[in-house]
């Protein structure tokens, strides 16, 4: 193992910490469920999120909440690290599906292209062998196999790069969802943005 590989292992995890006044502000307000099950505020999730894609990928994560003695003390602080890791599962949960229906789509894709090819390719070697091998005849002909692999330009996009992104998603959102929670109280308050 390179002495590279054994400084980033030894290092401990990424920090990301957040301060706020109350837990709530970490949460969307506006969602109904109970506080366990609630979705993150979006700009927590984006200040969240942007942290960590900035992390070494293979380092473990820690999230460390700053708030104030009184909110420490509180039954949500209680549930913050479960309701982070329930919420960023979830997120992961949800990219995986959107993974499958890529695949879906592209394989769905690639064998509608594979038919139109295969009559582009047919119908080419027909119009050339009634048009002959002149001009028109190559250019018809030609003018089909371009189309047949355009038809194909999609689900070969799909297969070969539009599920990276996807997959680097699943596994950051990972990562936050088995992130470790820590509370650090502190007496006074904080000024108006948080984050």
């Amino acid at each position: 193992m390179s002495t590279d590989n054994k400084n980033r292992q030894n290092q401990g995890p990424g920090t990301i910490e957040l301060r706020v006044e109350e837990i709530s502000q970490l949460f969307d307000n506006l969602d109904p469920f109970p506080f366990r099950e609630r979705d993150l505020d979006k700009d927590a999730e984006a200040y969240i999120v942007g942290w960590a894609r900035e992390l070494p990928r293979r380092q473990p994560l820690l999230l460390v909440v700053h708030l104030p003695t009184s909110e420490a003390a509180t039954h949500q602080a209680s549930e913050l690290g479960e309701a982070m890791k329930r919420y960023f599962a979830n997120r992961a949960d949800a990219a995986r599906l959107e993974l499958k229906e890529l695949f879906r789509v592209g394989r769905r894709s690639l064998s509608i292209g594979v038919c139109v090819l295969a009559v582009c390719l047919l119908l080419g070697q027909v119009v050339a062998g009634r048009l002959g091998t002149g001009y028109a005849g190559r250019f018809v002909e030609e003018s089909l196999i371009i189309l047949g692999w355009v038809a194909n330009w999609k689900p070969i996009e799909i297969m070969l790069y539009d599920w990276l992104p996807l997959k680097r998603r699943i596994d950051l959102y990972g990562r936050l969802a088995r992130a470790e929670v820590v509370l650090k109280p502190f007496e006074g308050t904080l000024r108006p943005n948080a984050f």
